[in-house]
């Protein structure tokens, strides 16, 4: 049986009252508070996550953990799975917005940002937690797909069928297999011996995988 993932009821009387000390004190330049905030949390509900799995993340020891009062949090997510859904979130950095002029430099753009994420340690361990304990948690980790992976996935094909609208790309291109070739060279690449994962590796999988696609 899956477990049960016991979901917060709401801020209850939690009050303006209970937000972080540095947020109560007057501005400083740099990030706004709200901002600094929301990255506090995220930081908190990861760490806790780290420490002791999906058990240990629940709101009240995410806002000690970050410094803020629960109605900060709830003001942001109304519970604790969309708490979750977000943290996993920034998990990865968002695709730059394409720029329409060629399929491959857009792809090459998108892979790139793959790389630098799989190539930071703290964010590669953190995934990889996600990935044991989710096996756990199906119902979790089918939500996370949605909200965070198929977005995402998207995005990539729709530049693909871009690619094949402006005849730089094959006709009879298939899109799934191509954008599997081109998210799991950079996944294979991870666990290989030479585990380089940068700009240039991004441009190598685009221009190998394009090769074979391009219209001749």
């Amino acid at each position: 049986m899956e477990p049960v993932i016991i979901v917060d009821q709401g801020p209850g009387t939690d009050t303006e009252a209970g937000l972080d000390v540095a947020a109560r004190r007057p501005g400083k330049p740099g990030r706004p508070r709200s901002e600094q905030a929301e990255q506090a949390i995220i930081e908190a509900t990861l760490d806790l996550f780290a420490e002791q799995g999906f058990e240990g993340v629940c709101v009240e020891a995410v806002a000690a953990r970050a410094g803020v009062g629960k109605a900060t949090i709830y003001r942001r997510w109304p519970n604790k799975e969309e708490l979750l859904l977000a943290a996993f979130g920034s998990l990865k950095s968002p695709y730059p917005e394409p720029g329409g002029v060629s399929a491959r430099e857009d792809l090459v753009a998108m892979l790139t940002v793959m790389c630098v994420d799989k190539a930071d340690p703290r964010k590669a361990r953190r995934y990889a937690l996600l990935l044991g304990e989710g096996e756990k948690y199906p119902r979790l980790m089918a939500r996370y797909k949605e909200t965070v992976v198929e977005p995402r996935r998207d995005i990539m094909r729709a530049v693909i069928r871009r690619g094949i609208e402006t005849g730089e790309l094959r006709p009879d291109t298939d899109v799934e297999v191509a954008l599997l070739a081109l998210t799991g060279a950079v996944l294979a690449k991870e666990k290989s011996a030479d585990s380089t994962l940068d700009a240039e590796f991004a441009a190598r999988v685009v221009d190998g995988v394009l090769m074979g696609l391009a219209a001749r």
